[in-house]
C-alpha cells in the first residue's frame, strides 16, 4: 500500500478499528501568556481531548503587512480585528522559547503534544520534542514546505480548507515522496462561527476522500459551531477530529469566539462516544440485547381450537400471535404443517412446535 492504515501518534493508534482521536487546537487562545498556554493544557486533558495542538508562526514570515494594508483593511473573518493582520499575527505568537516547558506539562497531563509549523525554522527547531506535524489549509499549495515536513518521517495531518481535489492530490503525492504516514482532513476555512456555515462543510467530501484513497485514514477539522457536523464526520468514517479550544467564549482574541470550551468540548466527547457504539460493525444479526425481545414481539403458531392427537392441521386451525418462544412454528413455516397429524392434544390458544407433529 502507498499509505499506512494504521498510525501512530507515540502509543496512540489510530486506525480504522481505533476510537477517534480528538485534537483540541489551542492556536491564538493561549493569548501571548506561557501559564494560559500550560492550563489550556490540562483543561483539554480533563474536558477529554487526546491531544493538544499548537501553532508555531512568526509574523514576519507568514504575512506581509504591506500586502493586507494594500487590500484596504482586513477582510474575512479578520474584518473585525481592531489590529492590523500583521499586528494580530505578532501579538499571538507561540514562544518558541516555550516549546520544552509546553512539552513538559503535555507529558505531566498525559496528552499527546504537536503542532502546526508555519515556516521552515519552526519544522527543524521543533521536530525533536514533536510525533506529528499539521499541514494547515492555508498552505496546501506550498509544495516545498510540505515536502519538508514530510521528510520528518512522521505522521502528517493534512487540512483541505478552501482547496480542490486537484490541490489535495497534489499535496497528498508531496507527502507520498517521502513518507506514507497520512491523516487527510475534511475542513471548511471560515472562522466566523456563524451557523450559516454548516451548508458549506460539506461532509460528503469525506466519502469522494474514500473513493479516492481507499483506507487512508480520514479526519475533520471544524470550525463550526458545536458537535453536530463532528458527529456526521464520524459517522461518514473521520478517526480525528479537530476543534478549537478555550477556557472561555467570550476572552478577546481571534480564536475564542468560535471554539469550545471545556464543557461544550466534553459534551462533543460524549455523544461522539454514544455514536461510536451506535455504529456497530455492520453485520446484521440478533444483537444480545435483542435475544429476549425477539421471544415477546415476534410470532408463532397457535392453535384456534382443542385440537386432538391424530387430527390433521388445517390452516384455519392457527393463528400468528406473539410470544414465540424457543422451538415454536415460525408463521412463514406454516405451509410445511398443513395437512400434518398431531401426535398430541393441544388445547385452543396453545402454541405447538416441531415435536407436537408426526
Amino acid at each position: 500500500m502507498r499509505y499506512e492504515n494504521v498510525i501512530h501518534l507515540n502509543e496512540r493508534e489510530i486506525s480504522a478499528a481505533s476510537s477517534v482521536c480528538f485534537i483540541a487546537d489551542l492556536a491564538a487562545n493561549h493569548d501571548g501568556d506561557i501559564q494560559r498556554a500550560k492550563d489550556l493544557i490540562w483543561l483539554a486533558k480533563e474536558a477529554g481531548a487526546d491531544v493538544v495542538k499548537l501553532q508555531h508562526h512568526k509574523a514576519e514570515n507568514i504575512v506581509s503587512d504591506l500586502g493586507f494594508k494594500k487590500m484596504g483593511g482586513n477582510i474575512a473573518h479578520q474584518s473585525s480585528w481592531k489590529k492590523s493582520v500583521f499586528e494580530i499575527h505578532k501579538q499571538y505568537e507561540c514562544d518558541r522559547n516555550w516549546t520544552e516547558d509546553l512539552v513538559q506539562t503535555a507529558k505531566e497531563a498525559e496528552i499527546d503534544l504537536f503542532t502546526t509549523p508555519y515556516d521552515y525554522e519552526a519544522v527543524d527547531l521543533l521536530d525533536h520534542y514533536l510525533p506529528a506535524y499539521k499541514i494547515g489549509s492555508g498552505d496546501i499549495t506550498w509544495i516545498d514546505f510540505i515536502e519538508k515536513i514530510a521528510k520528518k518521517n512522521k505522521p502528517v495531518f493534512i487540512a483541505t480548507g478552501a482547496s480542490t481535489l486537484e490541490e489535495v492530490d497534489r499535496a497528498v503525492e508531496a507527502v507520498l515522496k517521502h513518507n506514507k504516514q497520512i491523516i487527510l482532513m475534511q475542513c471548511n476555512t471560515n472562522y466566523t462561527g456563524s451557523r450559516d456555515n454548516f451548508k458549506y462543510v460539506n461532509l460528503n467530501v469525506l466519502k469522494t476522500f474514500a473513493t479516492k484513497y481507499p483506507e487512508m485514514i480520514l479526519g475533520f477539522s471544524d470550525h463550526t459551531p458545536g458537535h453536530s457536523a463532528v458527529l456526521g464526520a464520524i459517522a461518514l468514517g473521520a478517526k480525528v477530529i479537530e476543534k478549537h479550544f478555550t477556557d472561555d467564549n467570550d476572552r478577546k482574541g481571534p480564536d475564542h469566539v468560535f471554539s469550545l470550551n471545556p464543557m461544550t468540548w466534553k459534551e462533543m466527547v460524549d455523544r461522539s462516544s454514544e455514536l461510536e457504539l451506535a455504529l456497530g460493525d455492520g453485520v446484521k444479526c440478533l444483537e444480545k440485547n435483542e435475544e429476549q425481545a425477539v421471544i415477546v414481539q415476534r410470532r408463532s403458531l397457535y392453535f384456534t381450537r382443542d385440537i386432538k392427537a391424530g387430527d390433521k392441521i388445517q390452516k384455519e386451525d392457527v393463528k400468528c400471535l406473539r410470544p414465540a418462544p424457543e422451538n415454536s412454528i415460525k408463521p412463514y413455516e406454516i405451509d410445511g404443517f398443513i395437512g400434518k397429524a398431531l401426535n398430541v392434544n393441544k388445547k385452543d390458544g396453545e402454541p405447538f412446535s416441531f415435536e407436537d407433529i408426526s
